[in-house]
């Protein structure tokens, strides 16, 4: 039975939140931002298939709901999710729908792409996402409960010797390592603070690379090499 605190307080929580992302044109924008990226105005509007004006109302509700910032450079004003928790809060919504029929005969070439690797807001998601939490589990690095993973001792080892601070990652506000249902696969890629550490840990080593303006990611020669020394990914 739900509690009064709940029905006073997270019920229209849940009833704001909703009536704003509920509009198919800003779920469009809060998508394309989910990659981590910040965009333009104009950019949000062509995301989402509105004239700028009707963007400039959209964006602004978003905004005042926290939503999302907006960050001035020169002229130019880019938009942004607020913080990381925002993207957390966001993936998990679209596994609360049964799966539908697929209508298209083919995949879009885009959506096949951001399956098989992709930025989830700032950790790896997709195949090479679910593909790196496979295989902490299975080497013994990090176990889970239905919410979060687990570091071991060994994986502590492990994420230490990649060069990852984990001092510095519990001091952030936000979970340690969140197990995130990934939306195409629908088995969980490492999310939270540890799952951002590995993240820019292959990006800053070379081992995936990103593609301008786009959420998806390419995993490097080196970095096919480096996961099958240290994970057995092949």
């Amino acid at each position: 039975m739900f509690n009064d605190g709940w029905e006073k307080q997270d019920a229209r929580a849940a009833a704001r939140i909703g009536a704003v992302i509920g509009v198919p044109a800003r779920a469009n924008m809060l998508a394309a931002l989910a990659g981590g990226q910040a965009l333009t105005a104009t950019e949000l509007a062509l995301h989402a298939g509105v004239t700028a004006q009707t963007a400039s109302s959209h964006l602004k509700k978003m905004s005042d709901l926290n939503l999302i910032v907006v960050e001035k450079q020169g002229r130019h004003r880019y938009y942004r999710l607020s913080d990381a928790r925002v993207a957390d809060a966001l993936e998990p919504l679209a596994h609360l729908l049964p799966d539908q029929p697929v209508v298209h005969r083919k995949p879009s070439k885009l959506l096949q792409e951001l399956r098989e690797s992709r930025m989830c807001y700032d950790h790896l998601a997709g195949v090479l996402g679910v593909a790196v939490a496979d295989a902490l589990k299975e080497r013994g690095y990090i176990t889970e409960d239905d919410k979060d993973f687990h570091p071991t001792d060994a994986g502590l080892g492990f994420f230490t010797d990649l060069g990852i601070d984990f001092e510095d990652l519990r001091t952030k506000r936000r979970h340690l390592a969140r197990r995130c249902l990934d939306w195409s696969e629908r088995r969980p890629h490492v999310g939270g603070a540890l799952g951002a550490a590995i993240a820019d840990t292959f990006i800053m080593n070379g081992w995936v690379e990103r593609i301008a303006d786009t959420r998806k990611v390419v995993l490097t020669g080196v970095g096919q090499a480096a996961l099958a020394d240290r994970l057995g990914i092949g």
